[in-house]
């Protein structure tokens, strides 16, 4: 108690934990019921949507609140629908509550459907690898595409290159 030697030091059992880098561990991403969004959402997380979404939307994961209304095409792991989706949505797991509104197809590996849900359009059953096959990004073969036209510029300055999407 009174000796003059050193106390033994403690050795904790475990490491201090790292920062988790988990995409579990970030909070979602949040679109509120009061916030329109035209354009496409990417995300490597989750998103919660109870806004309005016109475009694309890719993620993780992905809720759709009761008040959110989204049009377009939706590609993610999981989803959970309580409000409206007009559009195509890929998916490993789809889950369409009673309040959901979905008009478009549904590729998917697991389906559940409460009583009530809305749907209209083809569900179809696919695997896992058909599923990331069909939401692979669409790469431009490479040169002019055919559709592009070239616009005359000042002389000695290239003209601007206008794209005409379909």
């Amino acid at each position: 108690m009174f000796s003059r030697t050193s106390k033994p030091t403690v050795k904790p059992d475990k490491p201090a934990a790292a920062p988790a880098t988990d995409k579990s561990a970030s909070p979602p991403s949040i679109i509120s019921a009061d916030l329109r969004i035209v354009g496409d959402l990417s995300c490597d997380g989750e998103i919660h949507v109870d806004g309005t979404v016109d475009g694309d939307v890719r993620a993780h994961e992905l809720l759709i609140g009761e008040t959110a209304n989204i049009k377009g095409e939706v590609v993610v792991e999981s989803v959970r629908v309580h409000g409206r989706v007009t559009g195509l949505i890929k998916a490993r797991t789809v889950h369409l509550a009673k309040t959901a509104h979905v008009v478009g197809d549904i590729m998917h590996e697991e389906l559940s459907i409460e009583t009530g849900a809305f749907l209209e359009g083809l569900c179809k059953r696919t695997t896992v690898a058909e599923l990331k096959e069909a939401s692979a990004p669409k790469t431009p073969p490479l040169g002019k595409p055919e559709g592009d036209k070239k616009e005359p510029g000042p002389p000695g300055q290239s003209g601007k290159v206008v794209l005409n999407t379909v």
